[in-house]
């Protein structure tokens, strides 16, 4: 399993390959609580912009950008060394993902596994927000560690956060397979998965696929045009819900360490057309 696991997620992919501003992580901290500190200091997330005193019409791009762009985007806002402190002028703008993927490409740079989730947080403003983070492989505890990386301090503040965003406790952050099991079995309401419309069984859907991907190295496919959803495409039949009660226990056999790898890039690479493209 170890092997696989560096086999898979220590390698760059082309989101998280810094590219020719790799020697901007020559300075960066040895911690992986380090590095999470400075990943939270450069990048300011678009919907959270305004409360950092940010100007409404100030340009803001919200698609994710891979990480070689971002480096590029930082460096122009503010040029020096990652570990220098911006003021929120200063710093980027993006989503929970572009974190995530900063902290990815940072951890694999140090021979360290890594990749990028999608599902579900509790600690934002709705019951179970559609959200990203990384985690790695720690061979010490055997175990992949959660981290969000999205946590600054004013976030903290904000938030009331008393955990480690370093090491989110378990059950803090669902995976999107995981969260669709809580929903199947009806311990979670479907509506509270997501934010505002784009909630329920079809939004669920939406990120499960999403988490496959990304764990396959794919963290950006045409999924994320879900705002672009037709209401047919939010109706999920039968066989679909089976379809994805057997895949959201494949992701959770393969979180558990069960070789599905295979099967779920198969899935993965049948799946890359949402229905409202195909």
């Amino acid at each position: 399993m170890s092997g696989n696991i560096e086999r898979r997620y220590v390698r760059q992919d082309d989101l998280t390959d810094p590219g020719d501003l790799r020697g901007a992580y020559d300075d960066l901290p040895d911690s992986v609580t380090g590095l999470r500190d400075v990943v939270s200091g450069l990048i300011i997330h678009v919907a959270w912009a305004e409360r950092y005193g940010i100007p409404p019409d100030a340009p803001m791009v919200r698609q994710t950008q891979p990480v070689a762009k971002r480096l590029q985007l930082i460096h122009a806002a503010y040029p020096g060394s990652l570990t220098s402190e911006r003021p929120p002028h200063k710093r980027t703008f993006g989503t929970c993902r572009d974190y995530a993927l900063l902290l990815c490409s940072m951890l694999r740079s140090r021979s360290i596994p890594a990749r990028v989730r999608c599902g579900f947080a509790t600690y934002f403003d709705s019951p179970y927000h559609d959200h990203w983070i990384c985690e790695y492989w720690s061979p010490a505890e055997t175990r992949w560690v959660q981290v969000d990386a999205q946590l600054d301090p004013f976030h903290i503040a904000q938030l009331r956060i008393t955990f480690d965003g370093a090491d989110l406790p378990r059950g803090v952050f669902l995976a999107a397979s995981q969260a669709w099991r809580l929903a199947r079995a009806g311990t979670v309401a479907p509506e509270l998965f997501g934010h505002a419309d784009a909630s329920g069984w079809w939004f669920l859907r939406v990120d499960v696929w999403r988490d496959v991907l990304s764990l396959m190295n794919r963290q950006m496919s045409a999924w994320d045009s879900w705002r672009d959803a037709t209401p047919a495409s939010k109706i999920l039949g039968s066989s679909t819900l089976a379809e994805l009660d057997a895949l959201a226990d494949a992701v959770v056999a393969f979180e558990n360490g069960a070789d599905r790898y295979a099967l779920l890039n198969e899935a993965a690479s049948r799946h890359m057309t949402p229905p409202w493209l195909a």
